[in-house]
């Protein structure tokens, strides 16, 4: 269960007692961000911070760096080989990528719901019960899998088929079904990439309010393409955009970081305006 303690990626002690940064109630904090594959820079100069609690949308056109970042969050670029990072990524005050920080922690406290839905070949059960299993925990799997079925808003329409294989739900449900996995190891974090892109809209309805019920518990982080979703489900936006500086790669740059009524109505930047608008993108 979460408490309202600050979660431990490190095995220094005093990082569960720490305090946001400046006294204010952030999770993240990026200065100066830069991602890089094989030396070529994907995004730079990326500096936001994001708050406990929301749900925090990444906006822009493709190749804008969105997902990359995202993957930041919870070190899945160490995963790719010639990546590498840059700058300075706080986790509730803590260096995400400090050399006592070990990345498999990193990932059990941010979680990752991906655009396609992965589910394992196996029992719906067995899915969810996957992530606790692994974390050595042999006791209370029934009452931990019906836990995060109820958190993923699937537990209703899946309690008398437990034992059925993942792959008979439908893309919605097996959605779902990865929320589900994903909250099972009570993590701080949740990132969602594309949560509800190709769902028909009753299916991107139940994710959109899944989302609002889940920031009660969870900090969750969006890439979106789809700008009334963002705009719906979204406490602050940053829009993303393409640099290209004398006909080198293009490069990912954040244009505006604002709180989600501002960013769709107000934008301060023209560039953001053409894009919400649909001038471009």
């Amino acid at each position: 269960m979460l408490t309202e303690q600050t979660p431990k990626i490190s095995v220094r002690p005093e990082f569960r007692q720490a305090a946001a940064p400046e006294g204010k109630d952030k999770v993240f904090e990026l200065n100066g961000i830069e991602v890089l594959y094989g030396g070529v820079a994907a995004v730079k100069d990326i500096s936001m911070e994001i708050g406990r609690r929301e749900v925090t949308a990444l906006i822009g056109p493709s190749g804008c760096g969105k997902s990359t970042l995202l993957r930041c969050l919870n070190r899945m670029n160490d995963l790719i080989p010639n990546a590498a990072v840059r700058g300075e990524l706080l986790y509730r005050g803590e260096d995400l990528y400090g050399a006592s920080v070990d990345p498999v922690q990193v990932r059990k406290l941010i979680g990752m719901v991906f655009q396609k839905p992965n589910p394992f070949p196996k029992s719906i059960f067995d899915n969810v019960a996957f992530g606790p299993r692994v974390l050595g925990r042999k006791d209370g799997l029934d009452e931990a899998v019906e836990k995060a079925l109820r958190g993923a808003a699937l537990w209703d329409e899946v309690k008398d088929r437990l034992k059925d294989n993942a792959f008979g739900l439908s893309g919605g449900q097996q959605q779902r079904l990865c929320i589900a996995r994903c909250i099972a190891v009570e993590p701080d974090v949740i990132l969602m990439g594309e949560p509800a892109a190709a769902r028909d809209p009753s299916a991107t309805t139940r994710i959109e309010d899944l989302m609002h019920a889940l920031k009660e518990t969870y900090t969750i982080v969006i890439v979106t393409h789809n700008m009334q979703q963002a705009a719906r489900v979204a406490d602050r936006t940053a829009f993303f955009s393409v640099e290209r500086v004398d006909g080198s790669d293009p490069t990912g740059i954040l244009v505006e970081y604002d709180l989600t009524p501002k960013i769709f109505t107000q934008p301060s930047d023209r560039r953001t305006e053409d894009y919400v608008t649909g001038r471009f993108g």
